[in-house]
């Protein structure tokens, strides 16, 4: 059993194909499936169940197939130091966002990379918090956006900035005239939130809960803009991040909290293992200078 070997297993066990796996390990694949048989004759265990429709790894292949992570995570920590040790700023970096935040960091990201950091190639990726911890920790991305608290202890932060919420109201919403919101006013109001999964419905949740406002439980939104775009038409309210509000807007109005207004704060998040401490504080730099962009257009 070798190392390409073990990056054969975890194609398999991702993509739960054999098919979907030679192609992304660049083999065929009847070799693949030999050298998986191979190896489950070699250990005396099945891996992998096969059917004609799809392929599900067995607890003990479940267990097999993290110790080859951790084992091919590690080679790229290898790779990753000698390569750092010789260009501590350039190579793949692979950044990772919560898709509440990822549509307007990213956009004014970019542009600020490319001059300061001319030899290194950036990867976006946008996934909900959980998957981002989960990608973090099997080495899949170098660094995350996410709101803290984080409480991972394989995880080092540095606190970027905070993005207070505003309430956004229909321009013909009774509240739509006030100059602030307090949470009284939001009693017996329809207040719209994000489905499952998104970190932004857990800290709406908070302040709903902390001043016993209710969730209008039959109307849940996959994105922001979906959010936003009921919120227009008149069926309710919700909690916006600032980041995410281009004033004016027609037909929408984005009232301040009274103090103290609730709000989350953005931190970048890497493994404490990682061996790109330069980088990381370069591109915190470039996340807050990104972040003012947005804040002053």
């Amino acid at each position: 059993m070798n190392l390409r070997d073990l990056s054969y297993l975890v194609a398999v066990a991702d993509l739960r194909s054999f098919i979907q796996a030679s192609e992304q390990c660049f083999i065929s694949q009847p070799t693949l499936s030999t050298q998986i048989k191979r190896m489950e004759e070699t250990l005396g265990v099945q891996i992998f169940e096969r059917t004609n429709k799809k392929v599900i790894t067995t607890e003990t292949g479940e267990q097999i197939v993290a110790v080859a992570r951790r084992i091919l995570l590690e080679l790229d920590q290898i790779k990753s130091i000698a390569a750092i040790a010789q260009d501590p700023l350039a190579g793949n970096f692979r950044l990772g966002a919560f898709p509440t935040l990822s549509p307007y960091i990213f956009p004014a990201l970019v542009p600020l990379v490319r001059p300061t950091l001319p030899r290194l190639r950036l990867i976006l990726v946008e996934e909900k918090t959980q998957q981002l911890i989960d990608q973090l920790k099997l080495g899949q991305l170098d660094a995350a956006l996410l709101a803290l608290p984080v409480n991972e202890d394989f995880l080092d932060s540095q606190p970027l900035f905070d993005d207070e919420f505003k309430l956004a109201v229909a321009s013909d919403n009774p509240l739509a005239e006030k100059t602030s919101i307090s949470p009284a006013d939001l009693q017996q109001q329809a207040l719209l939130l994000l489905d499952e999964g998104h970190c932004l419905r857990g800290q709406a949740l908070q302040v709903c809960q902390l001043n016993d406002i209710n969730e209008q439980q039959d109307l849940r939104a996959t994105s922001l803009e979906t959010l936003r775009q009921m919120v227009r038409a008149g069926t309710g309210i919700t909690f916006m991040p600032t980041i995410a509000i281009h004033e004016p807007e027609q037909g929408i109005n984005y009232l301040p909290f009274t103090a103290p207004a609730p709000k989350r704060s953005i931190a970048l998040v890497w493994r404490k293992t990682s061996a790109r401490s330069l980088l990381m504080a370069t591109i915190a730099d470039l996340l807050v200078a990104a972040h003012q962009h947005i804040d002053h257009r």
